[in-house]
């Protein structure tokens, strides 16, 4: 296309569709998002090449447009090893636009949108000490009296948070942007989205410690429940300062 003509995301996937080598097209961000389309949001498309095909396709790689973004890589990269561990969740709830691989574009998707149980027990795991020591920072600055770490820990405390209780739920955390979309449309089980949303609005915002410690509870009989006492444990008494104590309110 020319200057004056630039590459649309129609024209594109005509062109696409009528190349026998590409055998998928991948439609991801705010247009595979059903409400969250903007007049800003451009389509982001993967283009999926079987491997050892050639295609005129390729001078395209990399090509970026108001209107349009592509990605094209070889089917062996869109398995995984070719793609950043960061886009997970972009293709777990990406749309499908061309399979033509009898349902395998779609088993991809599926692959990345559900951890495997080793993976999300590793990662939970993790997440699970990071946010416990990001919320041991945050409530000893506030007994110390530093206002801005506490609430800067607090809030680092929420990313690793939410990283964690979609690990243990074997899923990717989604990207700020569409956690408000996910949490509406696939819940964490066991969770009421809305005291959730509303708990990490307060506590990113505030640092409010009462709040914090509230929901450290419920965590950690969600992170035992789990198996992943160890962890908790290994924090000892300091478990104690984390916990809600007489001193907070019966309710957040």
């Amino acid at each position: 296309m020319t200057a004056q003509q630039p590459l649309t995301y129609d024209a594109f996937v005509e062109l696409a569709a009528a190349d026998s080598a590409v055998v998928g097209l991948v439609l991801k961000g705010s247009q595979a998002h059903h409400g969250m389309i903007t007049p800003y949001s451009d389509h982001d498309l993967y283009v999926v090449v079987a491997d050892g095909a050639r295609t005129d396709l390729t001078r395209l790689a990399g090509h970026r447009s108001a209107e349009l973004d592509l990605v094209v890589v070889t089917f062996s990269e869109f398995c995984g090893a070719g793609l950043p561990g960061w886009e997970r969740y972009a293709l777990a709830r990406a749309r499908i636009v061309l399979d033509r691989l009898d349902g395998g574009i779609a088993r991809i998707l599926a692959d990345w949108g559900r951890l495997d149980a080793d993976e999300a027990f590793r990662d939970s795991g993790g997440w699970l000490d990071a946010y416990a020591n990001s919320l041991y920072r945050s409530v000893k600055n506030h007994r110390d009296g530093r206002a801005l770490a506490a609430r800067l820990d607090a809030a680092d405390s929420m990313r690793l948070l939410l990283e964690l209780l979609f690990a243990l739920n074997r899923r990717p955390r989604p990207y700020n942007k569409y956690l408000e979309w996910e949490l509406a449309r696939y819940p964490l089980p066991g969770w009421d989205t809305d005291m959730l949303l509303r708990a990490v609005d307060r506590i990113s915002a505030r640092g409010d410690v009462t709040l914090q410690r509230h929901l450290f509870a419920l965590v950690e009989k969600a992170a035992r429940d789990a198996g992943h006492g160890k962890v908790l444990d290994a924090w000892g008494d300091d478990l104690d300062f984390m916990r809600p104590n007489e001193a907070d309110s019966d309710t957040p």
